[in-house]
């Protein structure tokens, strides 16, 4: 178990374990649920989107089609969470 300490605003902030146990990165959000008993639970919030997000992602305007690597490689580095 961690304890965390309370800063005089009222914050706390989640040690580097903790962000990796959760698996969330700088920008990434978490989500706070209070339990009736005191407790909070505290979760990685998983990024959604539509289907429809992706298109003309992989277009080049004025350039050559992209090959099938260059696309398994944008898509490995999407899956990684790399921008």
């Amino acid at each position: 178990m961690s304890a965390l300490t309370v800063t005089a605003k009222g914050q706390v902030t989640l040690r580097k374990d903790l962000l990796q146990h959760l698996g969330v990165r700088p920008g990434d959000k978490v989500t706070v649920e209070k339990l009736p008993d005191g407790r909070v639970v505290v979760a990685a919030q998983r990024r959604g989107g539509a289907i429809s997000d992706v298109f003309g992602r992989l277009k080049r305007a004025g350039g050559p089609a992209l090959s099938v690597e260059e696309m398994n490689e944008i898509a490995t580095r999407g899956w990684a969470g790399e921008r």
